[in-house]
């Protein structure tokens, strides 16, 4: 079955690049997915579905815009809390053009999401199978999708910065894995592309309570890392994010090389475009048991809020 929330969930705060605050409440709904709803615009469709056709850019984050040209960034950490919570249907109302930084990761919408609880709908669920392998490469880059019994991510990155260097991990994602295992890794950077971007008028929102950052061997944030791999871990929450904007939960693994958010978005159209590679298929109990939400809860969160 597909799932909601039992009740709203009422957050607020501000935009890691706009620095602007907003307001979102998330309100169950009986069908269609996820979708945003900017309450902010009134002259025209302001409703954006949540799905990988509406991506219209991917630098820094993850952007999704409507035929009316209504459009809402930063989507991917609370995309990623819906996946790894089980929330398969919510709408979204946001009253600016930007999801809340919150502290870098998805803990507090995760939190937020386990305890107001979920509600089954009597609404059949399907997932996406993936039927044979799908990569796409870029500028070094690269993301592929392979047939697999369940839902597994492997991730590897290389910085020249010594505070991260290279890292490399692999994960089933089955039975709550995303809570215990991602939820709370924070988004990274240079310090050095802090001050550009904010020069340039970018990551305004941007500070050490809300991103991991770095300069040469050293994190600049008094508390450190809260994992010793945290940098690829958040990668791979990145990647769950983008993932969930398929639509449906995917029944395969995906490995990721140095992949970006664009990278992943393009991974997905390269799905779609190929009707041999995939097919969808009912989530039957064995299936669903292979999904990152199911089994979980809020004490699987290490900083659960």
């Amino acid at each position: 079955m597909r799932t909601t929330l039992k009740r709203e969930i009422s957050l607020v705060g501000a935009g890691l690049h706009s620095g602007r605050p907003a307001r979102l409440v998330l309100r169950p709904t009986d069908a269609g997915g996820i979708r945003f709803h900017r309450v902010d615009i009134r002259d025209r469709d302001n409703v954006i579905p949540a799905r990988w056709d509406a991506v219209s850019d991917t630098t820094l984050c993850t952007r999704l815009t409507n035929a009316a040209g209504v459009s809402i960034s930063t989507v991917e950490h609370l995309m990623a809390a819906f996946a790894g919570t089980g929330v398969t249907d919510a709408v979204v109302d946001i009253d600016g053009p930007e999801v809340p930084i919150m502290d870098g990761s998805a803990v507090r919408f995760s939190a937020e999401i386990f305890k107001a609880g979920l509600r089954r709908l009597e609404v059949p669920a399907r997932a996406i199978r993936i039927l044979r392998p799908v990569r796409v490469e870029e500028n070094g880059a690269s993301a592929e999708l392979r047939p697999a019994d369940g839902f597994s991510i492997d991730f590897a990155i290389d910085f020249a910065d010594a505070a991260i260097g290279r890292q490399e991990k692999t994960l089933d994602m089955a039975n709550g894995a995303f809570a215990r295992e991602l939820a709370d890794c924070r988004t990274f950077c240079r310090r050095a592309d802090v001050d550009a971007m904010q020069a340039a008028g970018l990551a305004l929102g941007g500070s050490l309570d809300n991103a991991v950052v770095v300069e040469g061997d050293r994190v600049l944030n008094s508390g450190g890392l809260r994992r010793r791999d945290e940098f690829v871990r958040h990668k791979m929450l990145d990647a769950l994010g983008d993932l969930a904007l398929a639509g449906a939960p995917i029944i395969g693994a995906y490995s990721g090389v140095r992949a970006g958010h664009g990278v992943t978005n393009q991974l997905l159209r390269a799905l779609f475009a190929d009707l041999h590679a995939f097919e969808v298929v009912p989530l039957d109990a064995e299936a669903a048991a292979s999904l990152p939400g199911v089994g979980a809860v809020l004490s699987d969160l290490r900083e659960a809020v």
